[in-house]
């Protein structure tokens, strides 16, 4: 320890320039320190943010979608109705052209559609869904109002009267106090009501000839196929 002892008695001096130099490397680290506590603090933060954003757009993707199944279980309700469709032949008119904006609006929401909400990871293709969904809804509340405004207002008295008498016979057709062979004649009259006045999309003659065929002997059903 001597010789250390007799290097400090001789170089005390030093004791100043090198305090001077370890405290300006001891506030150089603490400075340095802090910066990167603050790194690590916004990239925590950025990486909070990001998740609470991806979970806010799975969520709206979540309520697009629902809303998406609304419109589409409103028209359905038509689709399957022919009572409806009837009603307001209006819906399935492709020489309305709100109809067909409808239709297209429909067209451009299920193409969009995603599986699932995370299927959805940025924002443009979220506003893409965001916009079709919206116009989806819009086109149809639109389609559906004038719809009901119009009714069967397109058509000539004659036409309005063939309509009125399929109405008629289709609840006969769907009447359990009527006999098969009541059912099976009412409905094969008032397809020829409709000819030519309304188009029947697929899946409403389906769900009508399903519904008469449950309450006609199994064996004389085809029938209704023929009609």
């Amino acid at each position: 320890m001597e010789p250390v002892f007799d290097f400090v008695g001789h170089f005390w001096w030093l004791i100043f320039p090198l305090s001077g130099l370890f405290g300006g490397w001891a506030r150089s680290w603490s400075r340095a320190s802090e910066r990167r506590h603050r790194r690590r603090v916004e990239l925590y933060k950025l990486r909070n943010q990001a998740a609470d954003v991806e979970q806010a757009s799975r969520s709206e993707v979540g309520q697009l979608m629902e809303g998406h199944d609304a419109v589409n279980r409103r028209w359905l309700d038509y689709e399957l109705d022919v009572g409806k469709l009837i009603d307001f032949p209006v819906m399935t008119d492709v020489r309305e052209p709100l109809t067909v904006a409808f239709l297209r609006a429909k067209r451009m929401a299920d193409a969009l559609r995603p599986r699932t909400p995370g299927d959805i990871t940025t924002a443009a293709r979220l506003a893409e869904y965001r916009e079709a969904v919206h116009g989806f809804e819009l086109a149809f509340d639109v389609a559906e109002r004038e719809a009901r405004r119009i009714r069967d207002s397109n058509f000539t008295g004659p036409e309005r009267e063939r309509l009125a008498t399929a109405r008629k016979l289709l609840r006969i057709a769907a009447d359990a106090a009527a006999t098969p062979a009541e059912r099976q004649t009412a409905y094969k009259r008032a397809r020829r009501q409709l000819d030519g006045l309304i188009v029947l999309p697929d899946a409403a003659l389906a769900a009508l000839e399903e519904r008469i065929a449950g309450m006609i002997d199994a064996g004389r059903a085809p029938d209704l196929q023929q009609g």
